[in-house]
């Protein structure tokens, strides 16, 4: 393959990453919009454009190890294939989260609100800023943007602290909100554990930039 068009593929691919990402914050849009409207027919969308999330990883998979094993790769150009294997990997994990906060909207369906809905709205906002701004950095190779994303993790893991005790609250005084309100420690965690997933990305940011693998953040969860 002549050097333009590979490093033609090589553009392609990274752009098929954004796509990727930007199917994520829809997911991730689309299933609290779910929750926070009662709408199920919205969720079971979310549930059924999963398996294209799940589809486009593999896609880019493929052409990332075809690429590998046809072009033997420099060492700059095979951080950013070694970084777009894993990024894929989280992003495709993402996906998960948000189709896991589409079931819990199925699954509370009508029943009574247990309360106002606004942290964790709060929390899908943010950590689909960070998602996003993480990307920019993948695709403008910015390591020191990445960098600065990491610490606003903490922020979520605060927010889901706060989710946390409040609806421990709910729980202690009145058991019969159990089961309410353990669907939405679910999706307090899932975001939290979305937010860990985009410090991953960071970090194969920074990877790939400046060849060195460094822990960013440190998940307490």
């Amino acid at each position: 393959m002549p050097r333009e068009a590979y490093q033609r593929n090589l553009k392609e691919l990274q752009d098929e990453v954004l796509v990727l990402g930007s199917m994520i914050e829809k997911a991730l849009e689309r299933s609290m919009q779910a929750l926070k409207g009662r709408d199920l027919d919205l969720a079971r969308q979310v549930l059924a454009e999963d398996k294209h999330i799940d589809k486009k990883r593999y896609e880019i998979e493929e052409q990332a190890l075809d690429i590998m094993s046809c072009q033997a790769p420099m060492a700059s150009d095979l951080r950013i294939l070694l970084a777009i294997l894993s990024i894929v990997t989280d992003l495709e994990r993402m996906g998960d989260h948000a189709a896991g906060n589409a079931k819990i909207a199925v699954m509370i369906g009508d029943e009574p609100p247990l309360k106002p809905l606004i942290d964790l709205p709060r929390m899908n906002d943010r950590v689909i800023d960070m998602l996003h701004r993480s990307l920019n950095a993948f695709i403008t190779h910015d390591a020191e943007a990445a960098r600065k994303i990491v610490p606003e993790d903490d922020d979520i893991d605060n927010l889901y602290d706060q989710v946390f005790r409040e609806l421990l609250t709910f729980m202690m005084e009145d058991p019969r909100t159990i089961t309410r309100a353990t669907r939405l420690i679910w999706v307090g965690h899932n975001l939290e554990r979305t937010g860990d997933r985009v410090t991953n990305i960071c970090e194969r940011v920074v990877f790939m930039v400046t060849g060195k693998m460094e822990e960013l953040g440190v998940s307490t969860y």
